[in-house]
């Protein structure tokens, strides 16, 4: 049985295969399309889907829509409504995009997909969520949290899902119990103040985190000013006298946000403070300005870690589970889940890797083949790598019809990987181009970027030369599985799941932080944990690279230049490699080289 799940018209559209219950493909449309967060209908998803699996619409015996656009239209209604006259632009704008394509969406699935009317499915958004982190997680029994910006009317949801089988006999259940409503929502609150701080909404939000190490949280009372939070259940309420994301489109603070905060902090300004360039001392006024906005940033984390930890505790002791299953935006604060696995009492956590809107595709046909048709579940997600692979004679075309010189280790992979080692443990920045691309925002060995990580210096040349991004960004640290408890204070971490998908950031043991500098965000490292089965090159070359050095770990970050979406073909990997200051691309059993 195939069935194709869809997101669309939000932000991050995806399309994603499934058969009798195991994912066969999934992309994000930003990676065929090439514009960065795409929301269109995912038609070039759609037909690499199709393709992988060497079938046409005629062979699909369900399409499912990850949520009900006319409850969604019934929210945007009512709240512009409600808040009318100051919603007239929001009013004019939803009525333009509504009733052009957003509203139609059954007619727009039909015209692309040529199929029955009556295969057509339409899921819950956080029904959806849910069902991409318990059925692709390796638990039989959890807690379930969905946290996001809104889906129809829904900004988070609680429950329990269950999956027991014996042969053909079985049940399979998610229970929704209790929801937030829109505008009350923890995402939308942290995209506020990621648009105040000058980065971009549905983007930015990672550079926020990024930024709170170099803060304080000592404006923890005036974020509880604009939001209240039972102490007992998490349950949170805005004040909306600070927002303007209900009724406006330009802006989705307040004049009364800017009384509290002060002047957001202008797009593309220079971020610096004592801690990050302590050589620029002199300029002290505008330190100063960028050490309130690194300690607002730091405040706004700490609030939205203290919410997800009361609404966890709460939720353990509703469900009595130990295992805790999470997707949404929120679920990709890495920072907030680390102390969710450590000050809660569930005792593992999964985060699906696509916790965005994208993820919703996969969990939208999960949730129909598991739920809707009661199908029996027998599988558990073994890597991300869903997306797009070229044969290596299309890459060898790619690189022969375009006159780029290269060495073929075909006969001998050994060399390659021994080769690029070398380099990295000369300093060289190495792009890596294999197999599949991931499933999600996160780059995990097939389109990656690799360097040392011994060294500070490493790090910025990469963000400043390569990357062309922030100086004050992190980049992520790759290591063998076996040997993370060496490096990381997280208890088990071999036994963990949520490390393979770089989706929590853990503390650097301190003995170690000198050893892994260019990784090293303040003591703390976003990890991957990596094993063979899963992409043996990637796991040789750190594993030789950890022999040649004596430390088992790379610096990994995704393979594109700053607002590009991650490179999906060797033409768009080999441009990366020419725009950049990358001294080796492995692209497939290829070696080019500056």
């Amino acid at each position: 049985m195939y069935i194709l799940g869809i997101s669309a018209y939000y932000h991050d559209s995806a399309a994603a295969l499934i058969k009798d219950g195991e994912i066969l493909a999934a992309s994000m449309e930003e990676r065929f399309s090439r514009k960065k967060h795409d929301n269109g209908f995912p038609e070039l998803a759609t037909q690499f889907c199709l393709d992988f699996a060497g079938i046409t619409t005629h062979d699909l015996d369900y399409v499912v829509f990850y949520e009900k656009p006319l409850v969604k239209f019934e929210r945007i209604l009512i709240t512009t409504l409600n808040t009318f006259p100051k919603s007239w632009d929001v009013w004019k704008e939803a009525m333009v995009s509504w009733l052009k394509e957003k509203l139609w969406i059954k007619s727009a699935i039909l015209r692309a997909l040529d199929i029955s009317p009556d295969k057509i499915i339409f899921a819950d958004h956080h029904m959806s969520h849910a069902a991409s982190a318990f059925f692709t997680s390796p638990f039989d029994d959890a807690a379930v949290l969905t946290i996001d910006g809104v889906g129809e009317w829904t900004t988070a949801t609680l429950g329990e899902a269950t999956s027991q089988w014996e042969g053909k006999d079985g049940v399979n259940a998610i229970n929704l119990f209790s929801e937030q409503r829109f505008p009350h929502s923890l995402g939308l609150l942290y995209s506020t103040f990621t648009a105040w701080l000058g980065f971009r909404v549905n983007n930015g939000e990672y550079k926020v985190m990024g930024m709170t190490p170099y803060g304080t949280p000592k404006y923890e009372d005036k974020v509880y000013k604009v939001l209240n939070v039972d102490d007992e259940t998490g349950a949170f309420h805005l004040n909306m006298d600070y927002f303007d994301y209900q009724h406006s489109i330009e802006r989705s603070y307040s004049r009364k946000f800017l009384d509290l905060f002060g002047p957001n902090r202008q797009p593309e300004a220079e971020f610096f403070t004592m801690d990050t360039n302590p050589e620029r001392s002199s300029e002290r006024a505008a330190m100063d300005q960028n050490q309130y906005y690194a300690d607002v940033a730091a405040s706004i984390q700490k609030v939205t870690e203290d919410v997800l930890i009361k609404i966890c505790r709460y939720l353990h002791n509703k469900t009595g589970k130990s295992k805790l299953v999470m997707a949404g935006g929120v679920a990709l604060n890495t920072k907030a889940n680390w102390r969710l696995l450590n000050e809660t009492p569930f005792d593992e956590i999964f985060i699906h890797p696509a916790a965005g809107d994208d993820g919703g595709a996969v969990g939208a046909a999960l949730w129909a083949y598991h739920i809707m048709l009661g199908q029996p579940r027998k599988w558990v997600m073994p890597h991300s790598y869903w997306g797009q692979a070229f044969r290596d004679d299309e890459i060898a075309y790619f690189l022969k019809s375009n006159d780029i010189p290269f060495e073929d280790f075909s006969d001998n992979p050994e060399k390659m990987v021994e080769i690029i080692v070398d380099g990295l443990t000369h300093k060289q920045v190495v792009s890596h181009f294999t197999g599949r691309s991931e499933w999600g925002p996160r780059a995990l060995g097939n389109r990656s970027i690799m360097a040392d990580p011994r060294s500070e210096e490493m790090k910025e040349v990469v963000n400043t030369k390569i990357k062309f991004r922030e100086p004050f960004r992190p980049f992520a640290p790759v290591v063998l599985r076996e040997r993370a408890a060496e490096y990381f204070d997280y208890p088990d971490v071999a036994a963990h799941e949520a490390p393979r998908y770089m989706l929590i950031v853990a503390p650097i043991k301190e003995d170690k932080q000198h050893e892994i500098e260019a990784v090293n965000h303040a003591g703390t490292g976003r990890l991957q944990t990596i094993e063979r089965e899963t992409n043996p090159r990637y796991y040789d070359i750190v594993k030789q690279f950890g022999e040649a050095t004596g430390t088992p770990i790379v610096l990994n970050t995704s393979f594109n230049l700053r607002g590009e979406p991650i490179v999906n073909t060797p033409a768009e990997a080999f441009n990366t490699f020419r725009n950049s200051d990358i001294d080796m691309l492995a692209i497939g059993p290829y070696l080019v080289r500056k």
